[in-house]
């Protein structure tokens, strides 16, 4: 089918198709994250960033394709997650800076567009880095150029571009050793190559069945890395308890064909559809031997029954979200609550806005500074609009964002490019960077003093981080197995170990040097004050001049936070 002009209805449904691709693939993206850690959030970041712009589309009256792209990066703009996000929202701004004063577009101008894209991409990452989505942004607008040459077919462009996409993500390993080690592709670049599949197939006529297509399915052992990724896909405090439709979570496994039970063989389809029926937040996994599932619903037992239908529970598991959500609420309130009276400043005007999870963490922050916490970071990270409502909480002309995540960077420097306060943004990739920044702050200096200061004192500080291995895998010539511990410092993975304790000590001694002072151990969700307690023990026999401080920091995924100066 050729197509001589792109109209506004073809490309609102190019938009939709390739929503829904990412949507529906989100799991599959994010099983693809380097580091075999329960934080693999990319999929999501990047469903959730172009739902955001599907929805600016969606809402548009507009007749033009040029006005509903700016629609696209309007709303990819604003409602951006993660580098990823980030990244994909400035390759739509550069397309809609392109395109903006176009009815139609041709194939030549689709080609332009794609190029412009790049160009805008490269230009927001201050070192790009190649085998990236950079990379597959790229390739795929210089093939989309190459067929413009050729034909007026804009379908064919499209095609050109997004068989480009496929051959650069393969090919992302050779550039990124870090990747080929692993065995996986770029994430970001995948989700890239998801978007540009959905326009080519709208454009060519492949009519795939979108609300039945089965995702990609991957191995048994990646299962539990996935489904954990599913609770942590949304801010709950951003509702109230009422609002929660179906209050249990539910998860089971299921080993298909076994059991007395059985008198259903297994379709996916038939299966997840049956599931869809009594609640959301659906998620299912399958190979032939095992599938899983989390769900929420109001009726859990449904859910187990069903299952044994197809054959044995070989595990069962459902929470009461209602009672967990109430003391998420009550965490919040605590330790976000200010005086309605007083101004969200400081006394001399400054906002100071901190992104950290977990309520021990809030309070850390704001006892050393922090005017307002706003709840995020890793498996969470806040979009552009998170942090610009935060800003405007701040009721602040000069505001200070602390990060506290590499993931969450680009998003916080989006957001101070869009409000009218003055806002410098510290580059802290860690909470421990972040409360040592927070500690150079001076209400007296000038902004500009202030962001000097403070970027300059993350140098000081070494962090680390304990957490637990998702599924076996090899990063720097170094074997991991599943649930062994991992001792990460500075991003760099150190530690491997079977005992938490064991890893957290050998963590400690990598960052010690004849400098250091002070340790700080912040304990999160899986972690105790006992454990942490037997640490501190630990490390003073390794040097008894050390001060070691230990505090509750409640933050989820890792069970330590340690810092070192």
């Amino acid at each position: 089918m050729k197509v001589t002009k792109i109209t506004a209805a073809e490309f609102r449904k190019m938009v939709a198709v390739s929503s829904k691709r990412l949507n529906k693939n989100a799991e599959f993206i994010n099983s693809l994250n380097v580091f075999p850690v329960p934080d693999g959030d990319t999929g999501t970041n990047m469903s959730l960033s172009f739902a955001s712009g599907a929805k600016y589309v969606s809402e548009s009256t507009a007749q033009s394709v040029g006005s509903l792209a700016v629609a696209l990066a309007k709303g990819l703009l604003m409602g951006a997650r993660g580098n990823s996000g980030v990244i994909l929202s400035q390759i739509f701004r550069g397309f809609y800076k392109s395109t903006e004063a176009k009815e139609v577009l041709t194939a030549a101008d689709l080609a332009g567009a794609l190029s412009a894209g790049v160009e805008s991409a490269y230009k927001a990452v201050m070192k790009p880095t190649e085998g990236t989505i950079l990379t597959v942004a790229r390739e795929a607008a210089k093939a989309a150029n190459q067929a413009a040459a050729r034909t007026t077919d804009a379908a064919a462009v499209m095609t050109a571009a997004y068989q480009a996409a496929k051959k650069a993500l393969a090919k992302t390993p050779e550039l990124l050793p870090v990747l080929k080690e692993v065995g996986v592709v770029d994430s970001g670049g995948q989700g890239l190559t998801f978007v540009y599949q959905g326009f080519a197939d709208v454009l060519t006529g492949n009519q795939r069945e979108e609300e039945t297509e089965t995702p990609h399915q991957p191995s048994v052992e990646e299962m539990d890395e996935m489904v954990n990724a599913q609770h942590h896909k949304s801010v709950q405090s951003q509702l109230s308890t009422e609002d929660i439709r179906y209050g249990y979570c539910t998860e089971i496994m299921v080993r298909l064909g076994a059991g007395r039970l059985v008198d259903q063989k297994f379709d996916y389809e038939k299966f997840r559809t049956a599931l869809s029926e009594i609640g959301d937040s659906l998620l299912v996994i399958a190979d032939d031997e095992i599938v899983k599932v989390h769900v929420h619903t109001e009726q859990p037992g449904k859910v187990l029954a069903y299952g044994q239908h197809f054959g044995s529970l070989i595990k069962v598991k459902v929470d009461n979200m209602r009672l967990q959500h109430e003391t998420i609420l009550e965490h919040d309130q605590e330790n976000n609550s200010v005086d309605a009276s007083q101004p969200h400043t400081t006394n001399n005007g400054y906002g100071v806005i901190a992104i950290a999870s977990g309520a021990g963490l809030v309070k850390l922050f704001r006892g050393l500074g922090a005017t307002y916490v706003l709840n995020g970071g890793q498996t969470m990270n806040p979009s552009t609009q998170d942090i610009v409502d935060a800003i405007a909480k701040t009721q602040a002309q000069k505001v200070i964002i602390l990060p506290n995540n590499k993931n969450i960077l680009l998003a916080a420097q989006q957001a101070a490019q869009v409000v009218d306060a003055e806002v410098a943004v510290i580059p802290s990739k860690t909470i421990a960077q972040g409360m040592s920044a927070l500690v150079s702050f001076n209400q007296d200096d000038t902004l500009a003093a202030n962001q000097a200061e403070m970027t300059a004192d993350l140098a000081t500080v070494k962090s680390g981080q304990v957490t637990i291995a998702v599924r076996d895998s090899t990063i720097d010539g170094q074997a991991i197995k599943k649930n062994d511990y991992l001792g990460i410092v500075d991003g760099k993975i150190l530690v491997t170990a079977p005992n938490q304790q064991q890893t957290a000590l050998a963590m400690v001694k990598e960052m010690l040097d004849d400098d250091s002072e002070i340790v700080t151990i912040i304990y999160g969700a899986d972690g105790s004050a006992q454990q942490a307690e037997e640490l501190k023990t630990a490390i003073l026999e390794l040097d008894e001049d050390l001060e070691v401080e230990i505090h509750e920091g409640d933050q989820p995924v890792y069970p330590y936070l340690i810092s070192v100066e």
